[in-house]
């Protein structure tokens, strides 16, 4: 099957998908679809728009996550998302955090579908880029055949044409952000079912998927997958997108390729006085797995922390990981 024209995205996750890690991100993949960590409309209308909204060029097309359910608060930030550049603007009604519930948005809005259709209104009336929603296939004791159908198709009458489906259902009770991504069962049935009885819509799976190659029997039926936490604790894996997904090789191909890719970007966000552990607390996972991968956390956690530290900690850290490498292979 020819998945060129099938999206593969990471998913939007709060504290970790922040520009730098999108940067890095990038030296692995040029074809997947980053999001940013969600940023709620009321601090983007009130807040440092550089600081919570800005980016490097090399991420894009990157996709902005918003968290709301003020139809025109989410407007105005849409609007000012597509200004910065953005290729996307996701709204969040997934997250079951106490904290997100106290906002009245993520996945309890799943309860409100048509708010969340007026909210998708007013965001693609202030904007001409695609505007998506990023859902659960339910909450607490919703249906989740009659439930989830009736959700999407209110809100799909929008003219909203991109819907991400974490195919388990939330608990907004009882369970914590953690234990919603591993308690309740997945579900990639009832995704699938949704594809087929609303087949103009693309629908994208997220939720418990490990590999790019376990993701891909799902294109067979639906329109793209997302990646999470697998992604970013294993990061390597995205160096198998870009050749499954547009038949070209990964901008890196190894991970020594990847560390000396990130050093110019590290020096230069170093030198404006940026602590280099906010970047390369994104590059721990690199070699997961591998011969000198526990001295390349060790050192990076330990050294990058430290005032003063630069690049030569991660290339140090390099060395040790490519000694420890030879000696195996010996």
């Amino acid at each position: 099957m020819n998945y060129k024209d099938k999206i593969f995205a990471v998913a939007p996750m709060m504290d970790w998908t922040d520009r730098h890690c999108r940067v890095f991100h990038r030296t692995l993949t040029r074809h997947a679809m980053p999001y940013t960590e969600m940023v709620t409309a009321q601090a983007i209308k009130h807040g440092d728009r550089e600081k919570l909204l800005g980016f490097d060029r090399v991420e894009q097309p990157v996709a902005l996550q918003l968290g709301g359910s003020d139809p025109l608060l989410l407007g105005e930030a849409a609007k000012i998302g597509e200004d910065f550049g953005y290729a996307e603007i996701n709204l969040n009604v997934g997250c079951p955090s106490d904290r997100v519930q106290g906002g009245h948005f993520g996945a309890c809005l799943m309860a409100e579908p048509q708010l969340v259709a007026d909210c998708i209104a007013a965001m693609r009336s202030a904007v001409k880029i695609p505007v998506t929603v990023k859902c659960r296939i339910g909450i607490d004791d919703q249906d989740e055949e009659q439930g989830l159908q009736t959700f999407i198709e209110t809100v799909a009458a929008t003219g909203c044409e991109t819907f991400i489906v974490h195919a388990r259902k939330a608990w907004l009770q009882g369970l914590s952000p953690k234990e919603n991504r591993e308690i309740p069962p997945l579900n990639y049935d009832r995704v699938h079912r949704l594809k087929k009885s609303l087949p103009h819509l693309q629908i994208h799976l997220n939720g418990g998927l490990e590999t790019v190659q376990q993701a891909m029997p799902h294109l067979d039926e639906l329109d793209g997958v997302m990646l999470g936490r697998t992604a970013y604790h294993m990061p390597w894996i995205l160096s198998d997108v870009d050749p499954l997904f547009a038949g070209v090789a990964s901008p890196c191909l190894t991970r020594r390729d990847a560390v000396l890719a990130m050093i110019p970007y590290i020096d230069e966000h170093v030198s404006q006085g940026l602590f280099l552990h906010r970047i390369t607390r994104h590059m721990l996972g690199l070699y997961h797995g591998q011969p000198g991968g526990r001295m390349w956390r060790q050192i990076i956690s330990t050294e990058a922390c430290k005032p003063g530290a630069d690049s030569k900690v991660i290339l140090r850290a390099l060395d040790v990981v490519e000694a420890q490498a030879a000696r195996q292979a010996a």
